[in-house]
C-alpha cells in the first residue's frame, strides 16, 4: 500500500514544474493530479516578512470566505439570559453559561469548531486558557468571537467565516475549500484570504512582507505562486 501511495505522490509532484504558477493555473493542476479517494482540502500557505516574537508584527485577522469550507462548523457559544436564545436561534448547535465553561474546564471538552462568548462571561472564559488555547479555540474580540451579537457572529461562522494568525516560524496556514468545488470558486476563496492577508501587513513590518505563496491539497504536491497574485491582492 505504501509503494503505491508513493508512487502517485511521485507522479502528482512531477507534474509540478519547477517555476511559479498563477492561481489560475494552480487551481486546475492541483485538481488534475488528484489520486486521493476522499475529497481532499485546499490549504493556502504564506510566508511573510515579519517577526512573529515580536507583537507589533503578529499578524492576525478573520475574513468570511464566498463560498464557504464545504462544511458546516460546530458553534458553541458561552452566554446567559435571553442572548442564549439568540444564539440557538441563529444556529449554534451548544449553548450554555457556567455549566459549560465547567464542563470544557473539568473535561477538556472541546467538540466543537468555534466558540463565541459574550463580554460577561470571558472572567470565566478566561480560566480556559490552557484547554482552548492550543487548539485555537480561545474567544478573542478582535476575531468577533467575544461579542453581545451572538446572533450575527454565528452567523459569519456559519457562513464561512475563519481566522488565520502567524505561527512561530511566520507562516500563515489557511483552507480555502474541497478540491471538489469548481476552481472559480477555490480561485474566488484564496484570493480573499490573500487579499485579506496582504491588508494585515503590520506598520511594523519593513522590507518585503509576502515572501511566498504556497497552494496545497491534503495529499497532494505544494504549488508556489507567482508574486503577481499578492500584487493583484494588494491592488484589490
Amino acid at each position: 500500500m505504501s509503494k503505491k501511495v508513493s508512487k502517485n505522490v511521485a507522479k502528482a509532484r512531477a507534474a509540478v514544474e519547477p517555476r511559479p504558477y498563477t492561481l489560475q493555473d494552480a487551481v486546475p493542476l492541483l485538481q488534475q493530479v488528484k489520486f486521493a479517494k476522499f475529497d481532499e482540502t485546499v490549504d493556502l500557505t504564506m510566508r511573510l516578512g515579519v517577526d512573529p516574537r515580536h507583537a507589533d508584527q503578529m499578524v492576525r485577522g478573520t475574513v468570511v470566505l464566498p463560498h464557504g469550507l464545504g462544511k458546516t462548523k460546530k458553534v458553541a457559544v458561552i452566554t446567559t439570559g435571553d442572548r442564549q436564545k439568540e444564539a440557538e436561534a441563529a444556529g449554534a448547535e451548544i449553548v450554555g453559561g457556567e455549566e459549560l465553561v465547567e464542563k470544557i474546564q473539568k473535561e477538556s471538552w472541546t467538540d466543537f469548531d468555534a466558540l463565541i462568548a459574550t463580554p460577561d462571561m470571558m472572567r470565566s472564559v478566561g480560566r480556559l486558557g490552557k484547554v482552548l488555547g492550543p487548539r485555537g479555540l480561545m474567544p478573542n474580540p478582535k476575531t468577533g468571537t467575544v461579542t453581545n451579537d451572538v446572533a450575527a457572529a454565528v452567523k459569519e461562522i456559519k457562513a464561512g467565516k475563519i481566522e488565520y494568525r502567524t505561527d512561530k516560524t511566520a507562516l500563515v496556514h489557511v483552507p480555502v475549500g474541497k478540491l471538489s468545488f469548481p476552481a472559480e470558486k477555490l480561485i474566488d476563496n484564496a484570493m480573499t484570504v490573500i487579499t485579506s492577508v496582504v491588508r494585515a501587513k503590520p506598520s511594523a513590518a519593513k522590507g518585503k512582507y509576502i515572501k511566498g505563496i504556497t497552494l496545497s491539497s491534503t495529499m497532494g504536491p505544494g504549488i508556489p505562486l507567482d508574486g503577481s497574485v499578492a500584487d493583484a491582492a494588494a491592488k484589490a
